[in-house]
Protein backbone atom coordinates (compact mmCIF):
# COMPACT_ATOMS: atom_id res chain seq x y z
CA UNK A 1 0.00 0.00 0.00
CA UNK A 2 1.11 3.75 -0.76
CA UNK A 3 1.74 6.33 1.72
CA UNK A 4 -1.57 7.53 0.25
CA UNK A 5 -3.49 4.37 0.59
CA UNK A 6 -2.82 4.32 4.41
CA UNK A 7 -3.67 7.67 4.91
CA UNK A 8 -6.98 7.10 3.74
CA UNK A 9 -7.69 4.02 5.68
CA UNK A 10 -6.76 5.98 8.53
CA UNK A 11 -8.89 8.50 8.43
CA UNK A 12 -12.17 6.43 7.15
CA UNK A 13 -11.20 4.64 10.05
CA UNK A 14 -11.60 8.17 12.22
CA UNK A 15 -14.96 8.55 10.13
CA UNK A 16 -16.38 5.10 11.46
CA UNK A 17 -15.45 5.89 15.02
CA UNK A 18 -17.12 9.01 14.80
CA UNK A 19 -20.36 7.57 13.29
CA UNK A 20 -20.41 4.90 15.71
CA UNK A 21 -19.86 6.94 18.87
CA UNK A 22 -22.51 9.58 17.66
CA UNK A 23 -24.83 6.40 17.10
CA UNK A 24 -23.81 4.59 20.34
CA UNK A 25 -23.30 6.78 22.86
CA UNK A 26 -27.22 7.34 22.93
CA UNK A 27 -27.67 3.95 24.97
CA UNK A 28 -25.32 5.18 27.93
CA UNK A 29 -27.16 8.44 28.29
CA UNK A 30 -31.34 7.20 28.21
CA UNK A 31 -31.67 7.98 32.04
CA UNK A 32 -29.94 11.64 31.31
CA UNK A 33 -31.92 12.02 28.70
CA UNK A 34 -35.05 10.88 29.97
CA UNK A 35 -34.96 12.36 33.15
CA UNK A 36 -33.82 15.99 31.25
CA UNK A 37 -36.90 15.44 28.55
CA UNK A 38 -39.46 14.37 31.59
CA UNK A 39 -40.07 11.09 29.31
CA UNK A 40 -40.64 7.42 30.51
CA UNK A 41 -36.96 5.48 29.83
CA UNK A 42 -38.94 3.11 27.34
CA UNK A 43 -39.85 6.37 25.19
CA UNK A 44 -35.90 7.29 25.54
CA UNK A 45 -35.13 3.99 24.49
CA UNK A 46 -37.05 4.69 21.14
CA UNK A 47 -34.46 6.96 20.51
CA UNK A 48 -32.15 3.92 19.99
CA UNK A 49 -34.81 1.85 18.05
CA UNK A 50 -35.73 4.60 15.88
CA UNK A 51 -32.18 5.11 14.72
CA UNK A 52 -31.88 1.44 14.01
CA UNK A 53 -34.82 1.06 11.61
CA UNK A 54 -34.05 4.11 10.44
CA UNK A 55 -30.72 3.51 9.56
CA UNK A 56 -31.82 -0.09 8.71
CA UNK A 57 -34.82 1.07 5.84
CA UNK A 58 -33.41 4.64 4.70
CA UNK A 59 -29.31 3.40 4.12
CA UNK A 60 -29.91 1.17 0.84
CA UNK A 61 -32.75 3.46 -0.72
CA UNK A 62 -31.19 6.77 -0.22
CA UNK A 63 -27.58 4.66 -1.20
CA UNK A 64 -28.53 4.15 -4.30
CA UNK A 65 -30.17 7.61 -5.09
CA UNK A 66 -27.28 9.51 -3.72
CA UNK A 67 -25.24 6.88 -6.03
CA UNK A 68 -24.75 8.70 -9.64
CA UNK A 69 -22.80 11.74 -7.60
CA UNK A 70 -19.21 11.77 -7.33
CA UNK A 71 -17.95 10.46 -3.83
CA UNK A 72 -15.89 13.29 -3.00
CA UNK A 73 -18.07 16.39 -2.84
CA UNK A 74 -20.76 13.86 -1.30
CA UNK A 75 -19.05 12.44 1.09
CA UNK A 76 -18.24 16.02 2.33
CA UNK A 77 -21.84 16.84 1.93
CA UNK A 78 -22.93 14.01 4.45
CA UNK A 79 -20.69 14.97 6.68
CA UNK A 80 -21.51 18.00 7.10
CA UNK A 81 -25.04 16.92 7.46
CA UNK A 82 -24.03 15.02 10.06
CA UNK A 83 -22.59 17.17 11.90
CA UNK A 84 -25.77 19.91 11.78
CA UNK A 85 -27.55 16.59 13.09
CA UNK A 86 -25.78 16.26 16.14
CA UNK A 87 -25.97 20.05 16.77
CA UNK A 88 -29.59 19.86 16.41
CA UNK A 89 -29.43 17.04 19.34
CA UNK A 90 -27.30 18.87 21.36
CA UNK A 91 -29.74 21.94 20.96
CA UNK A 92 -32.87 20.02 21.52
CA UNK A 93 -35.03 20.97 24.08
CA UNK A 94 -37.92 18.94 23.26
CA UNK A 95 -38.17 15.40 22.58
CA UNK A 96 -39.55 15.91 19.21
CA UNK A 97 -36.89 17.62 17.75
CA UNK A 98 -34.61 15.17 19.44
CA UNK A 99 -36.55 12.07 17.28
CA UNK A 100 -36.44 14.26 14.07
CA UNK A 101 -32.17 15.09 14.97
CA UNK A 102 -31.45 11.82 15.30
CA UNK A 103 -33.53 10.10 12.24
CA UNK A 104 -31.63 12.39 10.23
CA UNK A 105 -28.21 11.34 11.60
CA UNK A 106 -29.17 7.84 11.31
CA UNK A 107 -30.09 8.55 7.18
CA UNK A 108 -26.86 10.04 6.72
CA UNK A 109 -24.33 7.21 8.92
CA UNK A 110 -26.01 4.70 7.08
CA UNK A 111 -25.15 5.99 3.78
CA UNK A 112 -21.54 7.00 5.01
CA UNK A 113 -20.48 4.08 6.10
CA UNK A 114 -21.57 2.78 2.56
CA UNK A 115 -19.69 4.72 0.65
CA UNK A 116 -16.27 4.96 3.16
CA UNK A 117 -16.38 1.23 2.09
CA UNK A 118 -17.01 1.60 -1.35
CA UNK A 119 -14.45 4.06 -1.60
CA UNK A 120 -11.98 1.20 0.10
CA UNK A 121 -13.06 -1.24 -2.47
CA UNK A 122 -11.61 0.94 -5.52
CA UNK A 123 -8.95 2.55 -4.27
CA UNK A 124 -7.30 -0.07 -2.53
CA UNK A 125 -5.15 -3.40 -4.31
CA UNK A 126 -6.94 -6.57 -3.93
CA UNK A 127 -5.14 -8.33 -1.96
CA UNK A 128 -5.15 -5.08 1.10
CA UNK A 129 -9.35 -5.19 0.77
CA UNK A 130 -10.30 -7.39 3.08
CA UNK A 131 -8.03 -6.45 6.00
CA UNK A 132 -8.62 -2.59 4.95
CA UNK A 133 -12.38 -2.83 5.24
CA UNK A 134 -11.59 -4.70 8.52
CA UNK A 135 -9.76 -2.01 9.54
CA UNK A 136 -12.84 0.49 8.57
CA UNK A 137 -15.01 -1.87 10.01
CA UNK A 138 -13.18 -1.83 13.66
CA UNK A 139 -13.79 2.01 13.97
CA UNK A 140 -17.38 0.89 15.62
CA UNK A 141 -15.71 -1.45 17.88
CA UNK A 142 -13.05 1.01 19.02
CA UNK A 143 -15.90 3.56 19.17
CA UNK A 144 -18.07 1.18 21.69
CA UNK A 145 -14.71 0.20 23.71
CA UNK A 146 -13.83 3.98 23.59
CA UNK A 147 -15.83 6.71 22.19
CA UNK A 148 -19.17 5.42 24.25
CA UNK A 149 -17.61 5.80 27.65
CA UNK A 150 -15.66 9.02 27.03
CA UNK A 151 -19.08 10.16 26.14
CA UNK A 152 -21.07 8.53 28.51
CA UNK A 153 -18.88 10.42 31.22
CA UNK A 154 -18.81 13.82 29.09
CA UNK A 155 -22.84 13.35 29.85
CA UNK A 156 -22.67 12.34 33.40
CA UNK A 157 -20.23 15.64 34.05
CA UNK A 158 -22.07 18.31 31.80
CA UNK A 159 -25.08 16.83 30.49
CA UNK A 160 -26.17 14.71 27.86
CA UNK A 161 -26.26 17.66 25.35
CA UNK A 162 -22.28 18.51 25.77
CA UNK A 163 -21.58 14.62 24.58
CA UNK A 164 -23.37 15.49 21.44
CA UNK A 165 -21.43 18.79 21.48
CA UNK A 166 -18.62 16.77 21.49
CA UNK A 167 -19.49 14.29 18.93
CA UNK A 168 -19.95 17.41 16.58
CA UNK A 169 -16.48 18.10 17.32
CA UNK A 170 -15.59 14.69 16.36
CA UNK A 171 -17.64 15.32 12.83
CA UNK A 172 -15.70 18.90 11.84
CA UNK A 173 -12.47 17.26 12.69
CA UNK A 174 -13.03 14.05 10.46
CA UNK A 175 -14.65 16.95 7.69
CA UNK A 176 -11.24 18.71 7.90
CA UNK A 177 -9.53 15.03 7.06
CA UNK A 178 -11.71 13.92 4.60
CA UNK A 179 -11.36 17.15 2.77
CA UNK A 180 -7.40 16.08 2.36
CA UNK A 181 -7.56 12.36 2.02
CA UNK A 182 -10.51 11.30 0.09
CA UNK A 183 -10.02 10.74 -3.51
CA UNK A 184 -11.52 13.52 -6.35
CA UNK A 185 -11.78 11.44 -9.13
CA UNK A 186 -13.96 8.42 -7.64
CA UNK A 187 -16.91 9.37 -9.84
CA UNK A 188 -20.46 8.13 -9.35
CA UNK A 189 -22.57 5.95 -11.33
CA UNK A 190 -26.02 7.16 -13.16
CA UNK A 191 -28.86 4.68 -12.77
CA UNK A 192 -32.16 4.69 -11.86
CA UNK A 193 -33.35 3.28 -8.22
CA UNK A 194 -35.27 0.85 -9.90
CA UNK A 195 -32.60 -0.36 -11.94
CA UNK A 196 -30.37 -0.85 -8.85
CA UNK A 197 -32.85 -2.55 -6.76
CA UNK A 198 -32.35 -5.08 -9.73
CA UNK A 199 -29.50 -6.48 -6.96
CA UNK A 200 -32.25 -8.01 -4.74
CA UNK A 201 -33.43 -10.34 -7.69
CA UNK A 202 -30.88 -12.53 -7.16
CA UNK A 203 -32.16 -15.11 -4.56
CA UNK A 204 -27.87 -15.40 -3.77
CA UNK A 205 -28.05 -11.96 -2.57
CA UNK A 206 -31.30 -12.08 -0.05
CA UNK A 207 -30.01 -15.10 1.12
CA UNK A 208 -26.94 -13.56 1.85
CA UNK A 209 -28.28 -10.63 3.73
CA UNK A 210 -29.82 -12.80 6.19
CA UNK A 211 -26.25 -14.54 7.39
CA UNK A 212 -25.10 -11.49 9.03
CA UNK A 213 -28.18 -10.69 10.08
CA UNK A 214 -28.83 -13.97 12.04
CA UNK A 215 -25.51 -14.31 13.62
CA UNK A 216 -25.41 -10.82 14.61
CA UNK A 217 -28.76 -11.58 16.24
CA UNK A 218 -27.17 -14.81 17.85
CA UNK A 219 -25.09 -12.45 19.58
CA UNK A 220 -27.24 -9.76 20.51
CA UNK A 221 -30.10 -11.75 22.15
CA UNK A 222 -27.31 -12.40 24.66
CA UNK A 223 -25.43 -9.25 24.63
CA UNK A 224 -28.50 -7.21 24.70
CA UNK A 225 -29.43 -8.82 28.51
CA UNK A 226 -25.26 -9.25 29.14
CA UNK A 227 -25.53 -6.91 32.05
CA UNK A 228 -28.86 -8.81 34.15
CA UNK A 229 -27.08 -12.52 33.02
CA UNK A 230 -23.73 -10.86 34.89
CA UNK A 231 -25.20 -10.31 37.63
CA UNK A 232 -28.16 -13.02 38.39
CA UNK A 233 -26.34 -15.72 36.87
CA UNK A 234 -22.45 -15.38 37.42
CA UNK A 235 -22.64 -13.37 40.26
CA UNK A 236 -20.63 -10.21 39.20
CA UNK A 237 -20.80 -7.67 41.88
CA UNK A 238 -22.56 -4.77 39.91
CA UNK A 239 -19.42 -2.52 40.26
CA UNK A 240 -17.60 -4.71 37.57
CA UNK A 241 -19.89 -5.43 35.39
CA UNK A 242 -18.63 -2.15 32.93
CA UNK A 243 -15.34 -4.22 33.41
CA UNK A 244 -16.50 -7.06 31.56
CA UNK A 245 -17.72 -4.71 29.00
CA UNK A 246 -14.93 -3.37 28.37
CA UNK A 247 -13.01 -7.16 28.28
CA UNK A 248 -15.93 -8.22 25.63
CA UNK A 249 -14.82 -4.73 23.55
CA UNK A 250 -11.14 -5.01 23.50
CA UNK A 251 -11.66 -8.79 22.66
CA UNK A 252 -13.97 -7.86 19.59
CA UNK A 253 -11.85 -5.71 18.14
CA UNK A 254 -9.74 -9.00 17.33
CA UNK A 255 -12.75 -9.83 15.92
CA UNK A 256 -12.93 -7.96 13.14
CA UNK A 257 -8.98 -8.02 12.10
CA UNK A 258 -9.00 -11.63 11.91
CA UNK A 259 -12.07 -11.32 9.69
CA UNK A 260 -10.12 -9.18 7.39
CA UNK A 261 -7.51 -11.62 6.78
CA UNK A 262 -9.98 -14.49 6.69
CA UNK A 263 -11.47 -12.60 4.22
CA UNK A 264 -9.36 -12.68 1.38
CA UNK A 265 -8.76 -16.43 2.07
CA UNK A 266 -11.67 -17.61 0.57
CA UNK A 267 -13.91 -16.50 3.60
CA UNK A 268 -17.29 -17.68 1.84
CA UNK A 269 -15.96 -21.34 1.89
CA UNK A 270 -15.28 -20.66 5.69
CA UNK A 271 -18.11 -18.64 6.69
CA UNK A 272 -20.36 -21.85 7.84
CA UNK A 273 -17.71 -23.02 9.86
CA UNK A 274 -17.31 -19.79 11.46
CA UNK A 275 -20.84 -19.77 12.26
CA UNK A 276 -20.82 -23.36 13.94
CA UNK A 277 -17.92 -22.22 16.07
CA UNK A 278 -19.94 -19.52 17.10
CA UNK A 279 -23.37 -21.72 18.09
CA UNK A 280 -20.97 -23.92 19.80
CA UNK A 281 -19.43 -20.87 21.83
CA UNK A 282 -23.04 -18.93 22.78
CA UNK A 283 -24.35 -22.41 23.65
CA UNK A 284 -21.25 -22.87 26.22
CA UNK A 285 -22.48 -20.14 28.44
CA UNK A 286 -25.63 -23.15 29.84
CA UNK A 287 -22.88 -25.06 30.99
CA UNK A 288 -20.12 -22.78 32.17
CA UNK A 289 -22.23 -19.75 33.78
CA UNK A 290 -21.94 -22.25 37.21
CA UNK A 291 -18.25 -20.81 37.03
CA UNK A 292 -17.32 -17.30 37.06
CA UNK A 293 -13.95 -18.15 35.35
CA UNK A 294 -15.88 -20.11 32.61
CA UNK A 295 -18.27 -17.77 32.00
CA UNK A 296 -16.18 -15.05 31.27
CA UNK A 297 -14.38 -17.33 28.60
CA UNK A 298 -17.34 -17.94 27.02
CA UNK A 299 -18.37 -14.12 26.94
CA UNK A 300 -14.83 -14.02 25.60
CA UNK A 301 -14.91 -16.17 22.76
CA UNK A 302 -18.27 -15.03 21.76
CA UNK A 303 -16.51 -11.78 21.07
CA UNK A 304 -13.84 -13.05 19.96
CA UNK A 305 -16.39 -15.03 17.12
CA UNK A 306 -18.88 -12.24 16.77
CA UNK A 307 -17.27 -9.81 13.47
CA UNK A 308 -15.56 -12.86 11.71
CA UNK A 309 -17.61 -12.91 8.97
CA UNK A 310 -18.26 -8.68 8.23
CA UNK A 311 -15.29 -7.97 5.90
CA UNK A 312 -16.02 -11.33 3.58
CA UNK A 313 -19.63 -10.57 3.72
CA UNK A 314 -18.67 -6.65 2.39
CA UNK A 315 -16.03 -7.98 0.02
CA UNK A 316 -18.89 -10.75 -1.18
CA UNK A 317 -21.79 -8.00 -1.63
CA UNK A 318 -19.20 -5.51 -3.42
CA UNK A 319 -17.72 -8.33 -5.53
CA UNK A 320 -21.32 -9.58 -6.80
CA UNK A 321 -22.58 -6.45 -8.20
CA UNK A 322 -19.63 -5.52 -9.30
CA UNK A 323 -20.06 -8.59 -11.90
CA UNK A 324 -23.49 -8.43 -12.19
CA UNK A 325 -24.77 -5.24 -11.14
CA UNK A 326 -22.10 -2.40 -11.61
CA UNK A 327 -24.38 0.25 -11.62
CA UNK A 328 -25.47 -0.85 -7.64
CA UNK A 329 -21.98 -1.60 -6.47
CA UNK A 330 -22.68 1.88 -3.65
CA UNK A 331 -26.35 0.28 -2.95
CA UNK A 332 -24.29 -3.47 -2.41
CA UNK A 333 -21.70 -1.53 -0.36
CA UNK A 334 -24.36 -0.64 2.09
CA UNK A 335 -26.08 -3.93 2.92
CA UNK A 336 -23.57 -5.83 5.17
CA UNK A 337 -24.35 -2.67 7.62
CA UNK A 338 -27.99 -2.57 7.12
CA UNK A 339 -28.33 -6.43 8.01
CA UNK A 340 -25.88 -6.23 10.88
CA UNK A 341 -28.87 -3.69 12.24
CA UNK A 342 -31.76 -5.93 11.22
CA UNK A 343 -30.05 -8.15 13.31
CA UNK A 344 -29.43 -6.03 16.56
CA UNK A 345 -33.18 -6.02 16.40
CA UNK A 346 -33.76 -9.36 15.81
CA UNK A 347 -31.66 -10.44 18.54
CA UNK A 348 -33.24 -7.93 20.93
CA UNK A 349 -36.44 -8.86 20.35
CA UNK A 350 -35.48 -12.57 21.08
CA UNK A 351 -33.86 -11.66 23.94
CA UNK A 352 -36.98 -10.21 25.43
CA UNK A 353 -38.91 -13.11 24.39
CA UNK A 354 -36.98 -15.56 26.25
CA UNK A 355 -36.21 -13.33 29.50
CA UNK A 356 -40.23 -13.10 29.76
CA UNK A 357 -40.60 -16.62 29.12
CA UNK A 358 -37.88 -18.68 29.65
CA UNK A 359 -34.83 -18.03 32.40
CA UNK A 360 -32.18 -15.30 31.20
CA UNK A 361 -29.53 -18.31 31.05
CA UNK A 362 -31.62 -19.81 28.15
CA UNK A 363 -30.35 -16.73 26.18
CA UNK A 364 -27.20 -19.03 25.68
CA UNK A 365 -28.99 -21.73 23.80
CA UNK A 366 -31.39 -20.04 22.19
CA UNK A 367 -28.56 -17.21 20.68
CA UNK A 368 -26.93 -21.03 19.72
CA UNK A 369 -29.55 -21.81 17.69
CA UNK A 370 -29.85 -18.78 15.71
CA UNK A 371 -26.03 -18.91 14.86
CA UNK A 372 -26.78 -22.67 13.27
CA UNK A 373 -29.61 -20.79 11.10
CA UNK A 374 -26.94 -18.63 10.00
CA UNK A 375 -24.78 -21.35 9.58
CA UNK A 376 -27.57 -23.04 7.30
CA UNK A 377 -27.63 -20.50 4.72
CA UNK A 378 -24.56 -19.72 4.80
CA UNK A 379 -23.94 -23.61 4.16
CA UNK A 380 -26.70 -23.37 1.28
CA UNK A 381 -25.88 -19.88 -0.57
CA UNK A 382 -21.95 -22.24 -0.59
CA UNK A 383 -23.52 -24.69 -2.60
CA UNK A 384 -25.42 -22.88 -4.76
CA UNK A 385 -22.26 -20.75 -5.43
CA UNK A 386 -20.34 -24.13 -6.45
CA UNK A 387 -23.45 -25.21 -8.34
CA UNK A 388 -23.17 -22.30 -10.58
CA UNK A 389 -19.30 -22.31 -11.06
CA UNK A 390 -19.80 -26.13 -12.44
CA UNK A 391 -22.73 -25.20 -14.66
CA UNK A 392 -20.35 -22.37 -15.78
CA UNK A 393 -17.29 -24.94 -16.15
CA UNK A 394 -20.04 -27.12 -18.06
CA UNK A 395 -21.26 -24.93 -20.57
CA UNK A 396 -17.47 -23.27 -21.43
CA UNK A 397 -16.15 -26.71 -22.04
CA UNK A 398 -19.28 -27.33 -23.96
CA UNK A 399 -18.39 -24.30 -25.92
CA UNK A 400 -15.04 -25.00 -27.15
CA UNK A 401 -15.93 -28.21 -28.21
CA UNK A 402 -18.10 -26.83 -30.50
CA UNK A 403 -15.01 -23.98 -31.47
CA UNK A 404 -13.09 -27.07 -31.92
CA UNK A 405 -15.50 -28.50 -34.23
CA UNK A 406 -15.75 -25.92 -36.22
CA UNK A 407 -12.47 -25.76 -36.95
Amino acid sequence: MTRQQKILTLNLFLLTFVLGTSEFVMVGLLSEVAMDMKIAISVAGSLVTAFALTFAIGTPIFTALFSRFSKYPLMLTLIGIFIAGNIITALSGSYGLLLVSRVITAVVTGVLIALAMSVASETMPMDKRGPVISIIFTGFTVASVLGVPIGTSIGQWGGWSMTYWFTTLLGIISLLTSIVTIPRGLKGTRSSLKKQLQLFVYPRIVLAFFIPAFSIAATYSVFTYLAPLLQDVLLVPARYISLVFLLYGVVSIFSTLIGGKLAVRNGMGKIRYMLLAQAIILSSLYFTSGSLVGGLISISLMALVVYLMNSTMQLYFIDWADQRVPEAKDLAASLTSVSVNVGIAIGSAVGGFVTMNMKIIDLSWVGGLVAVLAAVLALINYRLGRKARSSASIDEIGQHSQLKGSL
